[in-house]
C-alpha cells in the first residue's frame, strides 16, 4: 500500500454515483506495485456542482489528473483547453491531465478499452454490423473506435432519439455510409449496452436479448455488478457474452502513459 505523504500527488475519479468504479482499486494497485507515489480516490460529484469541483481540483497544485465517468464525460470537455482527436471524434472525456504550461487537455480512452477486450474476446469487429444502445459518453466514444476498428455498418439506439441522430451526424462526416439510427437489432453481429441500465437490481433491460439471432454477441459495458442482468439472460438464451471489466482493464496502461507514471 502507498503511504501517503506531503509529496502524494492525486487521481480525482469523479462521477455520481462512484460506487461502481473499479479504476481507484485496479490503479492503485498496479501504482503501489511499482513504487509511484500517487494516489487515486473517487469523488462523488453532482451535475450541478461538476465546475466547482472541477475548477478547485484543477487548482491543486499536487493534482496529476482528473479520471471521469457517468455521467460528465460530454460536460467536463468544457473544463479542457485542449482536445485530443478521441475527445473531438467522442464529444466527450474520460481523462484530463495538466500540460506544462498550465492548460488542461482532455482525451478519451473508452473507446480504445472497449474494442481491445472485444477483440481479446474472440469478436475482432472488422466487417461486422454493430449495434450500439446509448450514445452518451462512453457510448460516443465506443462508435468512432469501432468504426475505426472497421466495423461495416454501426447503428445507433438511444431513449433520446435526437441525441443519436447528433453522434451519427458529426461521425458520419468522416465514415459516411457506415452509420443508422434505429435500424433492427435483429440483424446485427454484435449489440452493445453502453447505458447505465443494468447497474442498480431494479433497472429494466436496454434491450431484450430473446430479439437478437442466436450467433449475436451481447456486451455490457458496466463495470458492477460484473454479471449484469441483461448479460445473465444472453448467456441463458447461449449468446457470446462480455462484460465491462475488459474495457477498463485495457484503459489502465493507457492512463498510466497518459499522465506519466
Amino acid at each position: 500500500m502507498t503511504t501517503i505523504t506531503g509529496r502524494t500527488r492525486l487521481v480525482a475519479v469523479l462521477g455520481d454515483p462512484v460506487v461502481q468504479v473499479r479504476a481507484p482499486a485496479l490503479l492503485n494497485r498496479l501504482l503501489a506495485g511499482d513504487g509511484v507515489d500517487v494516489v487515486v480516490v473517487p469523488v462523488h460529484v453532482r451535475r450541478d456542482d461538476l465546475g466547482t469541483v472541477v475548477r478547485g481540483l484543477q487548482a491543486t497544485g499536487n493534482l496529476a489528473g482528473l479520471l471521469v465517468t457517468v455521467p460528465h464525460k460530454a460536460e467536463v470537455l468544457r473544463y479542457a483547453d485542449v482536445r485530443s482527436e478521441a475527445a473531438e471524434l467522442a464529444g466527450a472525456a474520460n481523462a484530463l491531465r495538466r500540460l506544462d504550461d498550465g492548460s488542461w487537455h482532455a482525451d478519451n480512452f473508452d473507446g480504445a478499452g472497449f474494442v481491445a477486450g472485444l477483440v481479446q474476446a474472440g469478436h475482432p469487429p472488422d466487417g461486422l454490423h454493430v449495434a450500439l444502445v446509448g450514445t452518451g459518453g462512453a457510448g460516443s466514444a465506443i462508435a468512432p473506435a469501432l468504426l475505426t476498428a472497421g466495423v461495416g455498418h454501426l447503428s445507433l439506439h438511444d431513449v433520446e432519439e435526437a441525441r443519436a441522430k447528433k453522434v451519427a451526424e458529426r461521425l458520419s462526416a468522416y465514415w459516411p455510409g457506415r452509420i443508422t439510427v434505429g435500424t433492427e437489432l435483429g440483424a446485427a453481429d454484435g449489440v452493445v449496452n453502453a447505458t447505465p441500465l443494468g447497474m442498480r437490481p431494479e433497472d429494466p433491460l436496454p434491450f431484450d436479448p430473446a430479439e437478437l439471432r442466436p450467433d449475436t454477441f451481447v456486451a455490457d459495458i458496466i463495470m458492477k455488478p460484473r454479471e449484469t442482468e441483461l448479460l445473465r439472460r444472453a448467456a441463458e438464451l447461449g449468446h457470446p457474452v462480455l462484460p465491462g471489466e475488459p474495457m477498463l482493464v485495457n484503459q489502465m496502461d493507457l492512463y498510466r502513459a497518459y499522465f506519466g507514471f
